[in-house]
């Protein structure tokens, strides 16, 4: 599966309309994470001011105020969007292998192969979630370091006929953890230096590093 790309909602029509409340809102929120996100992707976090994702959310100071505490606020929020995009790539695709006649190091592969294109077409949600999270302060790696447990969580868990992807109990956790810590250590560097093509290219690496992890 293939996440495409992230894109705000369109702007809010000028002058009267019928939509509710929360409607507006949940398109004003909208604009503004995205608008964040690519600000921050492109500027750095501690370069990016609030009136950089003023201008691309074309969204008020006041409307930002009242969503947000702050500049941080906001972006811990993009964060979170952009965890659960991950995690729900990843929950669609092991839902759709998870019962077909593949082994553990298949499904594995079909995994990543859909968590490494999902990252490759949204670079600026990529940024955010893996590298300038780094950028804004404890609370924002704490969020990340949730994050990557919840990937962890759904490699190594037990489904419910049984099977599992990546190893017996109690191996199957550690496992799990190196290998979602490989993935996101080289996954950062590469999105860092900003080699979105070579995001593709650390599907190869990092299954053979899996098919080491499960032949043990």
């Amino acid at each position: 599966m293939v996440r495409p790309a992230l894109e705000p909602p369109p702007r809010l029509p000028r002058g009267p309309h019928r939509l509710a409340r929360h409607e507006v809102e949940q398109s004003q929120r909208a604009r503004l994470l995205i608008a964040a996100a690519e600000a921050v992707a492109a500027k750095g976090y501690v370069a990016t001011s609030v009136a950089d994702i003023l201008k691309g959310a074309g969204v008020s100071r006041t409307t930002f105020y009242q969503l947000f505490d702050d500049k941080l606020d906001c972006f811990l929020a993009a964060g979170r969007m952009a965890s659960d995009v991950v995690a729900a790539v990843i929950t669609d695709e092991l839902a759709r292998v998870v019962h077909d006649d593949l082994t553990p190091l298949e499904k594995l592969d079909h995994l990543l192969g859909a968590y490494l294109r999902t990252l490759a077409a949204n670079p600026a949600l990529a940024r955010v979630f893996l590298v300038e999270v780094y950028a804004a302060g404890p609370e924002a790696i704490r969020q990340r370091r949730e994050s990557l447990d919840r990937f962890v969580d759904l490699i190594a868990a037990t489904h419910p006929d049984g099977s599992t992807l990546i190893g017996p109990e109690p191996e199957q956790r550690f496992a799990a953890e190196v290998l979602a810590g490989a993935v996101s250590s080289l996954v950062t560097t590469t999105v860092g230096a900003g080699d979105l093509d070579g995001i593709a290219a650390l599907h190869e690496p990092l299954m053979k590093l899996a098919a080491r992890l499960l032949a043990t």
